[in-house]
């Protein structure tokens, strides 16, 4: 790994950057007209004064988010401070973060961004011979492009990415995505003339491709807002309107739907998602013909499937609250005949893999991974070592071995090859970046919610920074969807951190981190603990010595944003600075929003036209939660029109009320028409560097700090 010298010190405050300012801290934010709406909600007024910002297209809505966007300018301001910050993000956000590849007849076919480029182009080189070892990508090497979205789009928001190849690998699926919407164009390319087959479906949300067995054409699932989720069959050659449906008649859009095609095509495995906590398992026999049956459609669980010699391995969460993993013959698929292949243990089960006729499966102990070896039977056959408070995973490679991943807050992604022998590694690949963690303490502390949950946090900062009680502190959280919140390399925290900050990051219930239990802990109406949760979070670095309000800043995207936003309402005495991206701050009225296709999120959250949650949403929707003359922490949101998942009108709708509420610091608005919530947010690499720097000088300023590094 590079490293650099640590340089001089800043001395920058908030003083001297507004001094200009005359008679008041911040000018004022620009004038939001106000209406009279109010809905009645099971016999309930809830006003809306600022619904007409929900036409996102209208004259009056991109008037006011021109004037939003130069406040934004004006508070945060061009300084020194800012341009140090800016081209220290550059240097290290700008490194190439290559995928392993994929082998597709005789070529291997990648994606990955240049460095000094603005976008992702894919590329290929030919496939090594039987006798080779694998190669990573070398940064500097020449290779065959594809794909280039380079000046396909005025702003290069267009971005290109594989998604599967035909098994004779002639035949490339691949998305076309215009910054950042979740619907996508979809192409099919002839990989041996260069060109694009006529094959294309439109801008849709079609997703989970794959060529079937003889090639003559392919599966995918096409959902939309009104039906839902239908899995649907393509013959190569032939107008997208005569597509056959396949299965899925019946579900609604708050389902996910996926298929497989299995043992060279005899079966078909669909797999419904309804939300994130329940899993229904169909199947056809294409070479006996005749009717889809359920494996499994009647249990409270959630199920992922790998086939596996003539048999599908489930790993559930169906009585083994952390997971476990059953055997199903599809020949009697009946739950009285599934056989238990590793059973619940202690740890969080989260995947697992076959590698030389033994199960690799991997776990999570106190939000940290860990590899356990299993026999194909299920007996216990070793551990595969990782480091404390490490992300791992494992995968196969040649012979006798796998290919071992690690990354950590002060590690970025390292790839070893390993020996399943000896085991003995050796680096095969690493993520090159510009940052030294000499003299960088990560440590893992616990703390007490308001109900008397112990949850972990893990907190990072220099070993010379005094903690006195006023050290500059970067909080961030998540706490749903069943996701995780694992170490690992953060170009923002490390620049936090190299400044002379206390970065942490705050484990919280309706994560998968403790098993289906903590999840549901953080769900529907138990949403108000995720809240506590991330209280507690803030308050033990306060008790502890670490900061205090006027030093702490808290930051979360989409269902984070909905966590800082509800966080601010209700505590905001606690904070000083909020970031607020891309967030579902109006959860009240989240049913109506026209422009989210994000239904299976009502499953998550709950659906406010449900009376009985209806109130526990009510009391926590930031939006309605909002009290005139409260001295609120500064807050930057950050959104844009593609958004399609989490409604960006929520956000100017938050940003207007709060602006006419506050008594407190500034509240700004960074708005850009191409975001959204895919593809790294759908902006150009400049663009990311420039808003990334925006929100760490935003912060820094509010918190009034001098700060060390740069």
């Amino acid at each position: 790994m590079k490293s650099h010298s640590k340089p001089a010190l800043i001395r920058v405050s908030t003083a001297t950057l507004v001094a200009a300012l005359a008679c008041s801290p911040y000018p004022p934010p620009p004038d939001t007209r106000v209406d009279e709406v109010v809905d009645t909600l099971h016999g309930e007024a809830i006003a809306d004064p600022y619904r007409w910002l929900e036409d996102q297209d209208g004259p009056e809505t991109r008037a006011w988010l021109d004037l939003q966007n130069e406040y934004a300018e004006l508070i945060v301001g061009q300084s020194p401070l800012r341009a140090r910050v800016e081209e220290r993000l550059h240097q290290l956000m700008d490194v190439v973060d290559a995928p392993t590849p994929r082998k597709a007849g005789e070529y291997e076919y990648f994606t990955y961004r240049p460095a000094g480029r603005e976008l992702p182009i894919i590329f290929r080189r030919p496939a090594p011979e039987e006798d080779e070892d694998a190669a990573p990508i070398d940064p500097a090497g020449d290779y065959e492009v594809v794909l280039d979205p380079h000046g396909v789009s005025v702003e290069n928001t267009t971005r290109y990415s594989i998604v599967t190849f035909s098994a004779d690998g002639n035949l490339m699926i691949y998305r076309e995505r215009d910054g950042g919407q979740d619907e996508t164009k979809i192409r099919v390319r002839d990989l041996e003339n260069g060109v694009d087959l006529p094959d294309s479906l439109p801008l849709a949300l079609n997703d989970d491709f794959s060529f079937t067995e003889d090639q003559q054409g392919f599966y995918y699932v096409k959902r939309s807002r009104e039906i839902g989720p239908r899995v649907m069959y393509h013959e190569l050659g032939t107008d997208i309107g005569q597509d056959t449906l396949v299965f899925g008649e019946g579900y609604g859009p708050e389902s996910f739907i996926s298929v497989s095609e299995e043992e060279e095509g005899r079966y078909l495995i669909f797999r419904v998602q309804h939300g994130w906590a329940r899993v229904e398992l169909h199947y056809r026999d294409m070479q006996r013909g005749g009717r889809v049956r359920a494996i499994v459609d009647d249990a409270d669980a959630r199920f992922y499937t790998r086939y596996i010699d003539g048999e599908l391995y489930m790993r559930t969460d169906l009585e083994a609250d952390r997971n476990r993993v059953v055997a199903v013959d599809l020949q009697r698929p009946q739950r009285s005949d599934w056989r238990e292949v590793i059973p619940e243990g202690e740890d969080l089960m989260e995947g697992f893999t076959l590698i030389d006729d033994k199960f690799y499966v991997t776990y999570l102990r106190d939000v940290s991974n860990r590899i356990a070896i299993f026999e194909k039977d299920g007996t216990p056959a070793g551990e595969i070592p990782v480091p404390e408070f490490h992300t791992a995973s494992i995968r196969g490679g040649d012979d006798g071995e796998a290919f071992l991943t690690l990354s950590s807050y002060t590690t970025p992604r390292t790839v070893y090859k390993l020996d399943l022998a000896t085991g003995e590694r050796t680096v095969w690949d690493r993520r090159e970046v510009e940052w030294d963690p000499t003299g960088v303490v990560v440590k893992q502390v616990w703390r007490t919610s308001r109900d008397g949950t112990r949850a972990p946090m893990y907190v990072m900062h220099r070993e010379d920074v005094p903690l006195d009680g006023r050290r500059p502190t970067w909080l961030y959280g998540y706490g749903g969807f069943y996701v995780a919140r694992k170490p690992g390399f953060s170009t923002t925290a490390a620049l936090w951190v190299e400044m002379g900050g206390v970065y942490a990051v705050a484990t919280l219930r309706g994560g998968s981190e403790f098993g289906e239990s903590w999840h549901r802990d953080g769900m529907l109406t138990n949403k108000q603990h995720v809240f506590d949760d991330f209280i507690s979070a803030a308050e033990w670095l306060i008790e502890n010595g670490y900061t205090n309000p006027d030093k702490l800043a808290i930051q979360g995207g989409s269902n984070g944003g909905l966590l800082v936003g509800a966080t601010l309402t209700q505590r905001p005495e606690l904070f000083r600075a909020v970031l607020c991206a891309f967030p579902d701050v109006d959860i009240l009225r989240f049913p109506w929003y026209t422009t989210s296709n994000n239904a299976p999120a009502l499953l998550e959250y709950g659906d406010s036209r449900i009376p009985e949650l209806f109130e526990a949403i009510r009391q926590y929707s930031p939006y309605q939660n909002i009290e005139e003359g409260t001295d609120y922490p500064a807050v930057m949101f950050t959104t844009g029109d593609l958004d399609t998942r989490v409604p960006p009108a929520a956000a100017r709708k938050m940003t207007a009320r709060l602006q006419a509420s506050t008594r407190g610091g500034p509240v700004i608005l960074w708005y850009y028409h191409k975001a959204g919530h895919a593809a790294g947010r759908g902006v150009p690499f400049s663009r990311r560097v420039t808003d990334t720097a925006m929100q760490v000088t935003f912060v820094l300023q509010q918190l009034d700090v001098e700060v060390d590094g740069g």
